[in-house]
């Protein structure tokens, strides 16, 4: 049997090295256009940053390493131009002159190529993309030779990363985003920690405006924004987002939905004999069904093993499991991470959903190092598990990874309180924040406590009488105007007061975090008032409000 995979790194890397350790008499050949078939392309920022100091350290494998531990024909420099369904061929264009080679079974995995937005200018020398170890060279060459200035299109993963490792190597770095905020599929409450760590770190971010076009000059390059601004660049980082890239595979046949790969459970094609997987191919979203490509190094891999496990032995293959799209990223001395749907893609599903917001400590507070997370979780009114997101300075990942197992797993909110996780103070909380989350999220399904969110802000200040249970000394940070201001310690003592300023309205409490507001709410609800608390209080509020938080909240 011919095994021929089309693309390595991840997906197809993995398919081959699997088929070849299920069948040992196989031929698998592995072709791929560049000329490293198997690296880390994770690491490529950190390599441009330093941190990574060998390009060598971004070679997973090499071809002469897979042919003498695997037995792989790999190929570099054969760049597959066209498949031929009906004689079993694929088209190669190498340094020798195009090739057809036939195949028993073929696997594409071509994976996805930088977008190249409308931009005039963008084809200046100074403008690259950080796809590939090429790309990760003349980046950290242009910054060894003492880049004074650059430009990050698009605050991504890729694009903060980049941002990040520039800014570090002390070079002056603005990253543009044309969405409202940085890092878009995070919650917009989540991202204003994000944006202060990248000015801390000193990069200039501009957000809701895009490149209209790159001036090119003799010694440097000016970006001209949508807003007007224009910024100096010694050097470009292109990271607009992805596409996939399978223009070679459309006169095939190939079914594509907008420009991705449809497969099957087991990444069967429509075509006979004809696979594929990684960040070419259409995913179906598990929690909201949306159909869309899911470009991480994760699903890639695993879609690759369980795809040769059903080449070579389709009676024992499991299916490939829908990603959740679980992600993570640093910024500076912060983390962010997220599993599942957003709210914006339940909007979009008109999925029914609450969204809980909780900020404790990563560990014991009265052990050294204590810090807060801001972590949020989206459930159905039945309690079913959407979606997270936790952004903070340590411990992020520990709660994202256990969220996206309980999502996974089919776990409600309240089955958070029961995990069993690993408790010592310099690790967690004998309540770890996934358990609490539970108990928050479990007090809601039961009636204990009615939420109201930070997004409803303005319509809850015209329906309800809004109470600040928190200090004097808190509220004169800041409160939201027309707030009355009683701390949850004199509440019981002055619930006429509070009953005489509702004037018959619904209560909508606040305090710092929640918790006193939960306390404040079952008063208010045993003298017989209707009332809801402010999810993640005042924390997650300021937050929201960003830059502008200072000049819409009012002194006590």
């Amino acid at each position: 049997m011919r095994l021929v995979v089309v693309g390595g790194v991840a997906g197809g890397m993995s398919c081959a090295a699997r088929a070849r350790r299920l069948s040992d008499d196989a031929e698998i050949i592995v072709l791929d256009r560049g000329q490293h078939v198997s690296f880390a392309n994770c690491g490529l920022p950190y390599y441009v940053g330093g941190e990574i100091e060998d390009q060598d350290d971004l070679l997973v494998q090499t071809p002469e390493r897979l042919r003498a531990w695997l037995n792989l024909d790999v190929r570099t420099g054969h760049d597959v131009t066209g498949v031929d369904p009906a004689a079993r061929e694929v088209i190669v264009s190498t340094a020798d002159g195009v090739q057809r080679l036939g195949y028993d079974a073929l696997v594409l995995a071509p994976g996805a190529k930088a977008a190249r937005p409308p931009i005039d200018g963008l084809d200046s020398p100074r403008v690259s993309t950080l796809r590939t170890v090429e790309d990760a060279v003349r980046l950290r060459e242009w910054a060894d030779a003492e880049a004074g200035s650059a430009v990050v299109l698009g605050a991504g993963f890729i694009g903060i990363e980049a941002a990040e490792v520039l800014a570090k190597r002390g070079i002056a770095t603005t990253v543009v985003e044309f969405a409202e905020h940085v890092l878009p599929p995070l919650e917009r409450e989540h991202t204003y920690p994000i944006t202060q760590e990248l000015r801390r770190l000193g990069i200039d971010v501009r957000t809701g405006t895009a490149a209209q076009s790159i001036i090119h000059g003799a010694d440097a390059d000016e970006v001209l924004l949508t807003d007007g601004t224009r910024v100096q660049a010694d050097l470009v980082v292109l990271a607009t987002g992805v596409r996939p890239d399978t223009a070679a595979f459309a006169a095939s046949g190939l079914e594509l939905e907008r420009g991705a790969i449809v497969v099957d459970e087991h990444g069967r094609t429509n075509l006979p004999h004809v696979y594929a997987v990684g960040d070419a191919t259409v995913s179906t979203d598990p929690v909201t069904g949306a159909r869309r490509p899911v470009p991480l190094a994760g699903p890639a891999n695993r879609a690759g093993r369980l795809v040769a496990d059903f080449i070579m032995d389709p009676a024992h293959a499991r299916p490939i499991p829908a990603p959740l799209g679980t992600a993570i990223v640093r910024v500076g001395k912060m983390t962010a991470a997220m599993t599942g749907a957003n709210r914006a893609a339940l909007d979009a599903a008109g999925i029914e959903y609450t969204t809980i917001h909780l900020h404790p400590n990563q560990h014991a507070g009265y052990f050294p190092g204590a810090t807060q997370l801001h972590l949020s979780v989206n459930f159905t009114p039945d309690g079913r598990i959407l979606g997270a997101q936790c952004v903070g300075r340590d411990g992020v990942d520990k709660r994202i990874d256990v969220l996206a197992t309980a999502i996974r797993a089919g776990l409600g909110v309240a089955d958070l309180i029961d995990l069993d996780l690993a408790y010592a103070p310099p690790f967690g909380q004998a309540k770890d924040p996934v358990n609490l989350a539970g108990m928050l999220g479990s007090n809601v399904l039961d009636g204990s406590v009615e939420v109201w969110d930070v997004r409803d802000l303005e319509q809850v200040r015209r329906t309800h009488l809004l109470l600040d249970v928190r200090t004097g000394a808190e509220v004169a940070r800041g409160m939201v105007p027309g707030a009355l201001n009683i701390p949850h310690t004199e509440l019981r003592g002055r619930i006429d007061e509070v009953r005489q300023a509702a004037a018959d309205r619904p209560i909508g409490v606040i305090c710092q975090v929640g918790v006193r507001a939960n306390i404040a709410h079952r008063i208010l609800v045993g003298n017989g008032l209707k009332s809801s608390v402010l999810t993640g209080g005042m924390i997650t509020l300021r937050a929201w409000l960003g830059d502008d938080a200072d000049s819409f909240l009012v002194g006590a």
